[in-house]
């Protein structure tokens, strides 16, 4: 009774209590599928700040992770996320995508919607906090140029995509590396949010064809005006 009530106080002002069991978050989900196939390096690609980094180790990933991260900005904060962390290893900058070159990328308020790809209004008006402030122009490389300098012959590598809408030009530029992970986990959107994207179920279909199956969907972005689930995070693992 005393429970029921606790609860009913919390959910007038907008809370929740609930046991933390680290099994029922989507990282402790992930850390339990890489555990399951072994995984030793996980290759971050679109890091951010380290907010995937961090998760992992939280949730008892203790394996090597190489983040892969554009702006001068984010990778700040990246590398103080990382600097007492000897197997967390930041790559050298630049953006992955198709071919070797130059970018210039948009930087959005919020840093993580950044984008090569110009944000469509569904995006902006689900999340307003996303809108682009300003642009920086940074080297483009193939994830293929650069991930064999951290893949060593006991690698077991996972690879993992969140590049706001880039991510089938990430795909296109690492067919050979694509080859030599056991899974991925791709930030998907299920209606157009950037210009010129590919939506879920091509890209779905595509990892499909290079030998994966899906294993997890996680909700990464929801209109809060009306339930409608914008993004979510597929993970695949080959059967």
């Amino acid at each position: 009774m005393l429970k029921e009530l606790v609860q009913a106080t919390l959910h007038r002002l907008g809370y929740e209590l609930k046991r933390f069991r680290p099994s029922d978050t989507d990282a402790g989900r992930l850390v339990a599928m890489l555990d399951a196939h072994d995984v030793n390096l996980v290759l971050d690609v679109g890091a951010n700040i380290g907010q995937f980094g961090i998760k992992l180790r939280e949730i008892g990933y203790t394996g090597r992770i190489v983040s892969f991260e554009p702006l001068s900005a984010a990778r700040d904060a990246l590398a103080k996320a990382g600097r007492n962390d000897p197997q967390w290893e930041l790559a050298d900058q630049a953006a992955i995508g198709s071919e070797d070159s130059e970018i210039e990328i948009h930087i959005a308020s919020n840093s993580s919607s950044s984008s090569p790809l110009r944000m469509l209004e569904t995006h902006l008006s689900a999340a307003p906090e996303s809108r682009y402030i300003g642009t920086e122009r940074v080297p483009l490389r193939r994830l293929d140029s650069l991930a064999s300098g951290y893949l060593r012959q006991d690698s077991v590598a996972f690879l993992k995509i969140d590049t706001q809408g880039y991510e089938d030009r990430v795909l296109e530029g690492a067919s050979e590396t694509l080859g030599r992970v056991v899974g991925l986990q791709l930030e998907l959107s299920l209606v157009p949010l950037y210009e010129g994207q590919r939506l879920a179920d091509e890209m779905t279909e595509r990892v499909k064809k290079s030998g994966f199956e899906i294993w997890a969907l996680s909700p990464v972005l929801i209109d809060s005006r009306t339930g409608r689930t914008l993004q979510v995070d597929a993970t695949f693992f080959r059967p």
